[in-house]
């Protein structure tokens, strides 16, 4: 018995479920270690190597959840976001029209008062006799008509008489040999002999493709030989250019078509340059006599005289500023927008104000910024009652009034808008019962349409809503006991408002306010029919300058500083609030 007391449970080495579950897990770990002693599967793959596949199945399948709402994402917002801030620096279609005349004008010292030499002109008749067969010199007209009006009707009327330039030449050439009239013959003479020069083709193709936002690709069935090439290097140019484009965009053959007038212009070029009549006499490929006959009668052709002709179309080729203008904008990008937005304008010396009677997008900025902040003030001062109305009101009776919160919803945008217009014109609603409660004079009826006070009482009423509704639902959150418990405490009315119901209604305070800031800055319809000239917002011109002008870059240019500008208000309402106390409910 001694024996037995002595050694009591405490000292028994009986197992216990502890040490069970040990042994069974080193008996496992033990089953299940490779030759190396690594941890491994049953199937006998590395446990770690398992773990990490396990991993990654769980992320792929987390991901395809989430893939859907991504692309949509992706596509709704991030690529409008991103196509527009590359539009806002975006000026290829200068350089793609005239990439030639472009080169050229980087030389060009416009501070010497004279106007660009006649290789600039020469090369402009090409660039632009080649996009008006493409129709693209309108838009080029288009585009640098934002900069400097009338280039617009510049371009346009000069696309229509550039073949008279070109028949100045083709018609002495045909006169002194009817084979110049023959496709087949020109196709003979361009197509050479010896190894044929691949790369200009491909570079007209390029070029091609670039004027006219294509991507094609493929033979053309022509191209010339690196003999003639070097030997007529204009007319090469300008044949394969037509070339190119007879084959992509009028399905034609090369072989059977007589090109443009701008290659007998371009033939006449090389012909008269100099040394031209040695290299000619020296050549006995395809057609060799008739090119050296051409070469032998040279008094034929008018001397080159490009920069006269455009003159004689238009003398606005003679203006300075508008070679300023096209030497300004010539790179592929341009932070010309972002400088009209800001009413500042590019110049060969860097930039400068625009005139006074041209400025008008600060004006429009800081407009669109006040009155986005007074119709936020506006909504808290009348959101805010009804919320808290709503809040503190029986539930079956609070649901009947949010149907009247909720009731603009249902009703039409514009149709709530033109109510507004009725009912704030000088012979409207309002106007009529100021004037029949003897308010108002018949004769001194208030003004407010068409100017600021309409916009922001339209928009205060359409935009209420967004306010009420955050608010109520944080309102809803907070407990009638607290103000209970205040007001045993002492305090009066005002101070329990104040001091415990008011700080706990500030993240519905906050999160209606971004809504109707961040809806109110970008508003457009309700100012542009209340507003008139004084009430209107910067998204205003933003819309006509998508619709009406067409100037998407100067639109994508204001565009991004107004989402900058919401950027940095957002940031700074972070700072003072905190973003992390604005609340739904």
């Amino acid at each position: 018995m001694s024996d037995l007391k002595s050694t009591g449970p405490q000292t028994m080495d009986a197992p216990t479920p502890e040490d069970a579950l040990h042994e069974a897990k080193a008996l496992n770990a033990e089953d299940h270690r490779d030759a190396s002693g690594r941890l491994v599967t049953a199937d006998g793959r590395s446990l770690k190597s398992s773990l990490n596949r396990a991993l990654r199945l769980q992320k792929a399948r987390a991901m395809m959840l989430i893939a859907p709402l991504l692309i949509f994402v992706l596509v709704t917002f991030i690529a409008p976001i991103a196509s527009m801030l590359f539009r806002s620096v975006e000026n290829e279609i200068v350089a793609n029209t005239l990439p030639l005349t472009t080169d050229r004008l980087e030389s060009w010292d416009a501070t010497q008062g004279e106007l660009p030499p006649e290789a600039v002109f020469q090369d402009l008749f090409f660039d632009l006799f080649l996009a008006a067969e493409a129709k693209e010199h309108t838009k080029l007209g288009t585009r640098l008509n934002y900069e400097s009006t009338g280039v617009s009707s510049l371009f346009r009327q000069s696309g229509r008489r550039l073949d008279d330039i070109g028949e100045a030449y083709q018609d002495p050439l045909e006169d002194l040999n009817e084979a110049w009239k023959e496709g087949a013959v020109w196709f003979e003479l361009m197509s050479g002999q010896g190894q044929t020069s691949d790369g200009v083709v491909t570079n007209q193709i390029d070029r091609f493709n670039k004027l006219t936002s294509s991507n094609l690709r493929g033979d053309i069935g022509f191209a010339p030989s690196e003999e003639i090439a070097a030997l007529l290097p204009k007319t090469t140019r300008a044949y394969t250019a037509w070339a190119v484009f007879t084959v992509f965009e009028d399905e034609d053959v090369v072989a059977a078509e007589d090109p443009w007038e701008a290659v007998y212009a371009a033939l006449a070029l090389d012909l008269q340059s100099p040394g031209a009549a040695d290299r000619i006499a020296a050549y006995d490929g395809p057609q060799a006599e008739l090119l050296q006959e051409a070469a032998a009668n040279l008094e034929i052709l008018p001397e080159a005289d490009f920069t006269a002709a455009f003159l004689d179309i238009d003398e606005d080729w003679g203006d300075i500023n508008r070679w300023e203008t096209f030497q300004v904008y010539s790179p592929k990008y341009t932070d010309g927008y972002f400088l009209n937005s800001v009413d500042l304008q590019k110049t060969p010396d860097g930039f400068e104000a625009r005139p006074e009677n041209e400025r008008i997008y600060i004006t429009l900025f800081q407009r669109t910024i006040f009155m986005s902040l007074v119709i936020t003030g506006s909504c808290i001062l009348l959101g805010y009652p009804v919320a808290w109305i709503l809040a503190n009101l029986p539930t079956r009776t609070a649901n009947l009034l949010m149907i009247l919160v909720l009731l603009p919803f249902w009703t039409s945008l514009l149709v709530r808008t033109s109510a507004w217009k009725v009912m704030l014109q000088q012979q409207g609603v309002i106007n009529d019962v100021l004037v029949w409660l003897g308010l108002v004079g018949d004769g001194s009826r208030l003004v407010m349409i068409n100017n600021q006070f309409g916009t922001i009482v339209a928009m205060t009423h359409i935009l209420l809503p967004f306010m009420i509704l955050p608010m109520y639902s944080v309102m809803q959150t907070i407990q009638p006991s607290y103000l209970r418990a205040a007001k045993s405490l002492g305090a009066t009315n005002w101070t329990a408002f104040w001091r415990v119901y008011f700080p706990q209604s500030v993240p519905g305070i906050g999160a209606g306010s971004i809504l109707v800031f961040i809806l109110s800055i970008g508003y457009y319809i309700t100012p542009e029919i209340v507003g008139g000239t004084k009430g209107v917002f910067i998204s205003n011109r933003i819309a006509y300058h998508i619709s009406s002008s067409l100037n998407w870059g100067l639109a994508a240019a204001l565009g991004t500083i107004l989402f900058v500008v919401v950027l940095v208000l957002y940031w700074a309402y972070d700072k003072i609030v905190g973003i992390d106390n604005v609340k739904l409910g």
